[in-house]
């Protein structure tokens, strides 16, 4: 024969604080289903369309059948060895990318040195050099993009070491600048004050002890 047993239920402000340690843990181990990070790639393709690098796409398949185009990067993290960011792309020179740079990021001295750098070593050679970016081997960070540099014409003479080494060093910057934005970004997520507007806003409810009350 069918029972009914009565259960109370609580929302997060009236639980304890050992209840509250517990329903937050919960809420950063499964709360995380979601593309958390397109705000942050969304600001990445940005800074990259002003700084002259064109990231490659790749179709990603939609319900339906239909395909949607999405930029390719890739990120680990936050806290192991090996954790970073990559992309791939292509770079060229864009004519007052240091100067946009700024108008976009004014507080952002880390692309504001990107963005000189790139400046004075296309400078040197005519604003005539280019580079491509691709993802190799099985981590994701920086040093897991294989970068090449190369003059538009190159019958003229070809790119010097240092050419070179600034232009690969200052696209491996971008990356760690794209990993940091991206570790920004889930340290907010998951702090105290944004786990409890999460749950708050999606009004879970929880047992006594903090695990969260899922019904029948």
């Amino acid at each position: 024969m069918p029972e009914i047993i009565p259960i109370t239920v609580y929302r997060f402000d009236e639980l304890s604080e050992k209840a509250k340690d517990k329903a937050r843990c919960w809420y950063r181990e499964t709360g995380f289903d979601y593309d958390w990070f397109d705000c942050t790639y969304e600001d990445f393709q940005r800074v990259c369309e002003i700084l002259g690098v064109d990231l490659r796409t790749r179709a990603v398949p939609l319900y339906g059948g239909r395909t949607r185009q999405e930029p390719v990067i890739y990120f680990t993290g936050f806290w192991s060895q090996g954790d970073g960011a990559c992309f791939e792309g292509s770079y060229g020179y864009v004519t007052g990318a240091h100067r946009r740079i700024r108008e976009y990021a004014p507080q952002d001295p880390d692309l504001h040195r990107i963005a000189d750098t790139l400046r004075d070593v296309q400078r040197r050679y005519f604003y005539q050099l280019r580079a491509d970016a691709r993802h190799s081997g099985r981590y994701y960070h920086e040093y897991c993009m294989t970068i090449s540099v190369e003059r538009d014409h190159a019958a003229r003479s070809d790119v010097g070491d240092k050419a070179e080494e600034m232009i690969v060093e200052a696209l491996r910057d971008l990356a760690r600048w794209l990993y940091r934005s991206l570790r920004s970004e889930y340290d907010y997520l998951t702090s105290d004050e944004a786990v409890e507007q999460a749950i708050a806003a999606n009004d879970y409810l929880f047992c006594e002890s903090g695990r969260r009350f899922r019904g029948c």
